[in-house]
């Protein structure tokens, strides 16, 4: 076994895989896998774990489903080091679940054209699955040394993680270092990631006859109204926060002052003060009619990711591979949120945004440069082989350097 940071020999190899990596991609596309259908998500959970074993032969695959949750199970994946001892884990997560519902491939396919792949899902995550087991695999095919390495693949990352936090929490607290092989912005790794928060503000007031006896009513869509421009001064975008009542709903018919009322309310944040200080506002609303009562429920769905010290070490690593492959490894923050969060949040090192290159997440301009997964999975190759001779401390005071 070798302790080199893998460049050209496993890069050129897995450049002349890319049809494989390709094939693997259409493969995972076309098991459609929305988020809140249990049946496809358990199919496209058999499906991974036969992929696992074949591209990773001996790996032990293992679905775990945390209490309550029906949603296909997270497949874990488990490669012992060759290491030595003292190299630890790192663990590889991300989701298989998507946000397109079931029938979308009837007409949209999976398909590569002129290098650029498409379809639903391949951006969002499925590419970034590919390219780390093919990480994993190029190492073990070169005998590049590598510690263990754990793969968490979640099926409800798009709706919270609700059921996975745990297990991906309980993981990351004991491993190394995290790669999350989401998709990148350009290439460029996200180092920075928005908190959000979902809440509801519900408005209960006074039906009455809106031409008979007006005044014994108090309109809750008035009171609503009220309180969704109450936000706008909730908001401070200079410093990333933002909060969007994406849905209102509310009231019977036009001549019945409004009894109900309801907004759901997305929140960013960038920082845990902008977290705090945004609850206690959202706990000061109040209607200007008393006789409407106002509610605000809901909660934090994830921390904002915020540099920590192992993580910006971890960059510093990533940076120094991507230069041995050729290439220049920049950052970027975005609005968006992660699993990536919470490993941030127990203050572990998470390097994000470390999968495909393309764009058009959540949308139908989805899509994957082909050329560029070879290089990306290369990219990741290279950081997971560093950390077995590099300590978890050298991680962290490698910050100093970057």
């Amino acid at each position: 076994m070798t302790s080199a940071t893998p460049t050209n020999q496993p890069l050129g190899w897995l450049t002349a895989h890319t049809d494989d990596l390709v094939a693997d991609l259409a493969l995972l596309v076309a098991s459609e896998s929305p988020s809140t259908d249990p049946d496809r998500l358990d199919r496209t959970a058999d499906l991974l774990h036969d992929w696992l074993t074949t591209r990773l032969p001996d790996v032990a695959v293992r679905r775990v489903r945390p209490l309550g949750d029906d949603r296909g199970g997270i497949v874990e994946a488990v490669v012992d080091s060759d290491a030595a001892e003292s190299a630890g884990e790192v663990l590889v997560l991300g989701h298989y679940d998507t946000v397109w519902p079931a029938g979308t491939l009837a007409d949209w396919p999976f398909t590569v054209t002129d290098g650029v792949a498409t379809g639903p899902g391949a951006f969002d995550m499925k590419a970034g699955l590919v390219q780390a087991v093919w990480a994993v695999a190029a190492l073990r095919r070169f005998g590049i040394a590598r510690p263990r390495v754990r793969f968490l693949f979640t099926p409800d990352e798009e709706v919270g993680s609700h059921g996975s936090r745990p297990v991906i929490e309980h993981a990351a607290a004991a491993a190394v270092a995290t790669l999350v092989p989401e998709p990148g912005v350009d290439g460029r790794v996200k180092t920075r990631r928005k908190g959000i928060g979902l809440f509801r503000v519900e408005a209960r007031g006074v039906e009455v006859h809106a031409g008979l006896e007006p005044e014994k009513g108090a309109s809750a869509v008035t009171a609503l109204a009220e309180a969704l421009l109450a936000l706008r001064g909730i908001a401070n975008p200079a410093v990333g926060t933002t909060l969007n009542p994406g849905v209102v709903e509310g009231g019977t018919r036009p001549n019945v002052v409004a009894g109900r009322a309801h907004a759901e309310v997305d929140v960013r944040v960038s920082t845990d003060a902008e977290m705090r200080r945004v609850e206690r506002e959202l706990s000061r609303l109040r209607a200007g009619d008393d006789r409407v009562e106002l509610r605000v429920t809901g909660g934090w769905n994830r921390p904002p990711m915020t540099p920590n010290l192992g993580s910006m070490g971890l960059l510093g690593i990533a940076r120094d591979v991507a230069g041995e492959l050729g290439g220049v490894l920049d950052e970027v923050s975005v609005g968006g949120a992660s699993d990536g969060n919470f490993v941030s949040a127990l203050g572990r090192p998470v390097l994000d945004g470390v999968g495909a290159v393309g764009g058009g997440a959540h949308a139908r301009t989805e899509h994957v440069i082909v050329d560029r997964m070879p290089y990306q999975s290369a990219l990741v190759a290279g950081v997971i082989a560093r950390l077995a001779v590099t300590q978890p401390q050298d991680v962290i005071t490698s910050a100093d350097d970057n």
